[in-house]
């Protein structure tokens, strides 16, 4: 089954056709820039922005950076308050005349790694963090991914993403040592939380995870996403898969 695959981000959107057997884009990933706390109308506008770029007009799988309960989105840390109580589906299927699915990104991403990239094969218990405006997460274990919120653990009275995104590295001008302190006593506090036995380090920035990993010592095993920053997309597109199929 071939699905649009959409991953929404604090500053922009991504997406790509995607082939669900094998988790291949079928062409090149386009993405939209997005203004700084876009509203639902405008995020909406940007999802069917690609969806008229790829000429799309069959299934969509949509990862979306919040809680999401069925069809409705209940958190919005990074984007505009107004998502909080929306109908995503309809939001994204009216703009986009596709049938639209909606997931946690951080979970797309987990799908996408666990079935087809770092985590495949791998029962055990399993959690993945995305690095970039904020921090997503999700465990996995036994083929059964979980969306979570580690991201919002409070960290030196804030939340721990207000520290540890990869956002807040370039926002802070920090060096990858002084970046790479900070995620490694926050990751050993979500070790002590979960003891999961591998943990996957995803978001553009773990393209670079070799500027960093040395500077995190876990207990479990440390690995960067295979997908990289393309984990969403793919996930976003097998999690409409397995609902669809």
């Amino acid at each position: 089954m071939k699905i649009l695959g959409i991953d929404i981000g604090g500053s922009a959107l991504k997406g790509a056709p995607v082939d669900a057997t094998t988790g291949q884009l079928l062409a090149e990933r386009f993405r939209v820039e997005t203004p700084k706390l876009p509203t639902p109308s405008k995020m909406a506008a940007a999802a069917a922005k690609i969806a008229r770029h790829f000429d799309w007009h069959g299934p969509v799988g949509i990862g979306f950076p919040g809680v999401i309960h069925g069809r409705v989105i209940m958190t919005s840390a990074n984007l505009d308050k107004a998502f909080v109580g929306c109908d995503g589906v309809e939001l994204f299927s009216a703009a986009t005349g596709c049938p639209v699915t909606l997931t946690n990104d951080a979970a797309a991403a987990a799908l996408a790694e666990m079935r087809l990239g770092a985590g495949r094969g791998f029962s055990g218990k399993t959690l993945l963090l995305t690095l970039g405006t904020g921090v997503g997460s999700a465990l996995a274990y036994q083929d059964v991914v979980i969306p979570c919120e580690f991201g919002h653990l409070p960290l030196k009275g804030d939340s721990a993403e207000k520290r540890v995104a990869a956002s807040i590295k370039d926002r802070e001008d920090l060096s990858w040592k002084k970046w790479g302190g900070r995620l490694d006593k926050y990751i050993r506090t979500l070790e002590t939380m979960i003891w999961p036995e591998l943990i996957i380090i995803g978001g553009g920035v773990s393209a670079d995870h070799a500027k960093f990993f040395r500077y995190i010592k876990t207990r479990a095993k440390l690995v960067p996403a295979e997908f990289f920053n393309e984990a969403g997309i793919v996930g976003a597109a097998l999690s409409a898969e397995r609902r669809l199929g």
